[in-house]
């Protein structure tokens, strides 16, 4: 096997084959779904990880790999002339990345694996300066599902001493997934809000005053949110969550991935 072609071949058809990943990004279904991909990409992970251990650029040759893939996400990204549907493919190919591609290369536990995602997440930036894409594995992923995905909340109200099960989590779930799921353009906000949320929890995480930072987010966003939802003001509430994620997506994304 010529395990460089098979790899630059390859790595294109991870991307391409998690196009659409919204529909699979469920509790129910995305387990099952991701190790259908990875069985049908692992023998793109074994070619990759067998060149990189014979190789003599051993980082040439994953910077080519990482290329690859750029190189078709960017054609994707060409194709689309209207910007509405250029905004729409970003996301859906920032949430492949970060819900299957990552985590299926991750998955494989090679010695090429994280430095691959590490070469992807450099090459993902330069081509697309406003992204800030992090490596997440599945075993994170499935945790989160246990979580139910409300990164920001969960944080803040983990910081609280709050349960998962809390009525301030639950009752914005429930918002999230019968009001905000419904609704023209809903599905894409939801999209929008996976696509930044770990990576903004991550680099609050990291901060020493993090407590003080998740305290104001419940201030200023959450405390306001569960009000209206209180009170019937759905509307008010969906606005008000998307500041928060605009907001906290230039403080503590870009800013930080610059």
């Amino acid at each position: 096997m010529n395990y460089y072609l098979t790899g630059i071949e390859g790595m294109p058809k991870l991307l391409e084959c998690c196009e659409d990943p919204l529909p699979y990004f469920k509790r129910t279904v995305y387990g099952d779904h991701f190790r259908e991909l990875y069985q049908k990409n692992f023998q793109t992970f074994e070619a990759i990880e067998n060149g990189y251990n014979s190789v003599i650029d051993k980082e040439q040759f994953l910077t080519n790999m990482a290329g690859a893939l750029v190189e078709y996400a960017k054609a994707q990204m060409d194709a689309c002339r209207r910007r509405s549907a250029r905004e729409r493919k970003m996301m859906d190919l920032n949430m492949a990345m970060v819900v299957f591609v990552f985590p299926m290369i991750l998955e494989y536990k090679g010695n090429s694996s994280k430095l691959l995602t590490d070469k992807l997440i450099g090459a993902w930036k330069e081509a697309f300066p406003k992204s800030a894409l992090q490596a997440t594995s599945f075993e994170e992923i499935e945790q989160g599902f246990r979580k139910k995905f409300c990164y920001i909340t969960s944080a803040v109200c983990e910081t609280f001493g709050k349960p998962d099960d809390c009525y301030e989590l639950t009752l914005l779930r429930n918002y999230r997934d019968t009001y905000l799921a419904a609704l023209p353009g809903g599905k894409e906000q939801i999209r929008e809000y996976y696509d930044v949320a770990p990576s903004v929890v991550k680099h609050i995480s990291r901060r020493e005053d993090a407590h003080e930072i998740y305290r104001g987010i419940w201030e200023e966003y959450l405390a306001p949110c569960i009000g209206m939802i209180e009170n019937g003001q759905n509307e008010a509430c969906r606005e008000k969550y998307e500041e928060m994620v605009q907001t906290l997506r230039g403080q503590y994304l870009y800013r930080c991935a610059d």
